[in-house]
């Protein structure tokens, strides 16, 4: 099983437009890195996303990219929440999934996933970026990491 987690591109802050949409620079990031994503044919059967607009907007992009119908807004992985929450969607999945969410869900999660332990973070995100994770026998590793600037 493999699972992509994707930090959203740049939005615009809370006092310039309260649904916190992506800036023109956070489309451009994006974009960039899922039409990189795109030319890896990555086996992604889902984009699932927190429903806040700047995270659905990044998942129609991937999924635009990645030439995908199927996305859903899910519950358990916003900015604040529990990532032992994420970690039980993913282990009941059966499909390679792409998670676009937030900090500091996302670091912990990866860090729940690798080390058991969501509190130490080893990776640093970047908005737009996209962290791929292999679980094997052993557990999970990293496969691929990409953020705008690479």
């Amino acid at each position: 099983m493999e699972i992509f987690l994707v930090q959203h591109g740049e939005a615009k802050s809370e006092e310039e437009d309260p649904q916190r949409p992506l800036t023109d620079k956070g489309k451009e990031d994006v974009s960039r890195v899922a039409e990189t994503v795109a030319k890896m044919n990555l086996k992604i059967e889902q984009i699932l996303h927190s429903g806040k607009t700047r995270a659905r907007q990044t998942a129609e992009i991937f999924a635009k990219y990645l030439r995908m119908a199927k996305i859903e807004e899910i519950k358990g992985i916003g900015p604040l929440d529990d990532p032992y929450l994420a970690k039980e969607l993913i282990e009941k999945s059966d499909n390679n999934l792409m998670i676009v969410g937030h900090l500091p869900h996302l670091s912990k999660l990866v860090s729940l996933l690798i080390i058991n332990n969501p509190e130490r973070e080893i990776v640093k995100f970047k908005m737009g970026g996209l962290l791929g994770l292999k679980k094997t026998e052993t557990g999970w590793f990293i496969t691929c990491f990409f953020t705008p600037g690479l």
